[in-house]
């Protein structure tokens, strides 16, 4: 019996020390892991750095792209495309105008009740109408007979006091969100259709054209004041109201910048000069690419997946539409080399564009001592379940990477528009204050985003003349901006209200 005992010791000592160098083994080997991916973030993380030195750099490429845009068409990353607004609102204007706003499956009318000098914008009125889906790929006439005749049933309920006097035709600001080649500010051809419409028999046409021949089938007596950006209606709209505004942009879903430009300082601008000595100048600046821009292998892959690969970059590191994903994309690394989320990676996890800004901005927010948000994001998005609180640590330290580059990002693009109009210091004895209308869901609601675009614009600027530059929201210049620009470009301006 003793023999026995001893030997069953002996194997059971065994089977424990076995289980032990397993054990070992395992913590070792996830210690080795997890090794693996503080490696990757930091690795990541200096990928993205945008110190102050390289974001000069990237400003002073933008101004030079500037340049080259506005001498001569195709010579710039930037289309540094005329808008042909050279009168901006002034806050003076009166009288009642109309918007459209077209940049999707629906559309918007507005009418905007200007009260004149002092009083500013009285009243809005607006209806959303939805369109239907067959009309997105049946003919010019079939769709914008509908677009005029939801406009003509929305004028229909203006009030008598509002009526023009006779001979004097409604002005309407048309927002189209499609590319097109402005000709004149009332007029544009439609270059392609995007956001699933397809109607070929309009495509190189006047869009103008198209929606006047429809209203005047059915009677409706109004013109097209001015055709609109919805990025120049952002700045005319905060124009109305501050005249220090300069430049508007937008960071959304996607991203562009327009702003006052001289006249003078356009080259290609044919003809003679406006009588304002200014013009909106619609920089397309998604588009803006330099050797100084800090891409990861997670930007290229990105890109090269996309719809254009090689075009957009500027706007693939810093919208909304595309933070998200770059996250997703490091994480996606982690469990595949390191193991993040377990022995297996997580199916949900290899789907594009599945973890949206707004996720992403929730989980970068999160205060909760357990980071309680990150948790619920990881499992209903993803189907993630039962994460480590030093999992959902790594997580926000990737939203934070991200969400920081893109901010600075794009303080140094506003910063190359402050250099190019002479903006970006301050002269002995001037102190004119400019300022920077935002607008766009990732500035709006990404707040650690628009803190950390704010300080790196004054860290730019040093605070000398930081005093003088402002950042303020201006929402809504595809409605009420497009209604103030079709009140500045009236035909009626100077004429006495009857």
């Amino acid at each position: 019996m003793g023999k026995v005992a001893a030997t069953a010791a002996v194997v059971s000592a065994a089977a424990v020390f076995s289980a032990a160098v397993l054990v070992a083994r395992h913590q070792m080997k996830r210690s080795g892991k997890w090794g693996q991916v503080l490696s990757i973030v930091k690795e990541f993380e200096n990928q993205c750095e945008a110190p102050i030195e390289k974001l000069r750099q990237i400003s002073d490429a933008m101004e030079v792209e500037m340049h080259a845009g506005l001498a001569s068409e195709g010579a710039s990353k930037l289309k540094m495309l005329i808008s042909y607004v050279d009168k901006l609102p002034t806050g003076d204007e009166k009288g009642v105008f109309y918007a459209l706003d077209l940049g999707g499956t629906n559309f918007r009318v507005l009418r905007v009740h200007l009260g004149g000098k002092g009083e500013g914008v009285v009243n809005i009125e607006s209806e959303e109408v939805s369109i239907p889906p067959h009309l997105m790929t049946s003919s010019s006439n079939e769709l914008f007979d509908f677009i005029a005749t939801s406009l003509a049933k929305f004028i229909s309920s203006e009030s008598e006091e509002f009526h023009p006097p006779p001979g004097r035709q409604r002005e309407l600001g048309f927002t189209f969100s499609f590319p097109v080649k402005q000709i004149s500010i009332a007029s544009g051809t439609l270059l392609k259709w995007t956001k699933g419409f397809d109607i070929e028999d309009v495509v190189g046409e006047d869009v103008v054209g198209a929606l006047t021949k429809s209203m005047e089938k059915i009677g409706l007596d109004m013109r097209v004041a001015a055709l609109v950006n919805d990025t120049v209606g952002t700045l005319a709209k905060a124009r109305f109201s501050n005249q220090d505004v300069i430049a508007g942009v937008i960071l959304g879903t996607g991203t562009n910048a327009a702003y006052v430009e001289r006249a003078h300082a356009i080259p290609k601008w044919q003809g003679h000069l406006p009588k304002s000595g200014e013009m909106v100048i619609n920089m397309e600046w998604g588009n803006f690419r330099s050797s100084y821009l800090p891409l990861t292998e997670y930007d290229h892959a990105l890109d090269l997946e996309s719809l254009n690969p090689g075009e957009q970059m500027f706007e693939k590191l810093i919208s909304g539409m595309y933070l998200g994903d770059i996250v997703r994309r490091a994480l996606l690394k982690m469990a595949e080399e390191a193991d993040f989320f377990g022995d297996t990676v997580p199916p949900k996890l290899r789907i594009p564009f599945i973890l949206r800004t707004p996720d992403m901005s929730a989980m970068h927010h999160d205060t909760s001592s357990d980071l309680k948000v990150v948790g619920n994001k990881l499992r209903d998005i993803l189907e993630i379940h039962n994460t480590s609180l030093k999992v959902r640590k790594i997580v926000v330290k990737l939203c934070d990477i991200v969400a920081i580059r893109g901010a600075r990002l794009a303080a140094a693009g506003i910063f190359g528009i402050l250099k190019k109009i002479g903006r970006d210091t301050v002269k002995v004895g001037d102190k004119q204050r400019s300022v920077i209308a935002l607008d766009g869901g990732l500035f709006e609601h990404y707040s650690k985003f628009r803190t950390c675009l704010e300080n790196t614009l004054k860290e730019l600027l040093g605070d000398e003349t930081a005093d003088t530059i402002g950042i303020e929201h201006s929402n809504d210049g595809s409605g009420i901006g497009a209604a103030l620009l079709a009140s500045s470009h009236s035909h009626y301006l100077g004429v006495e209200e009857s």
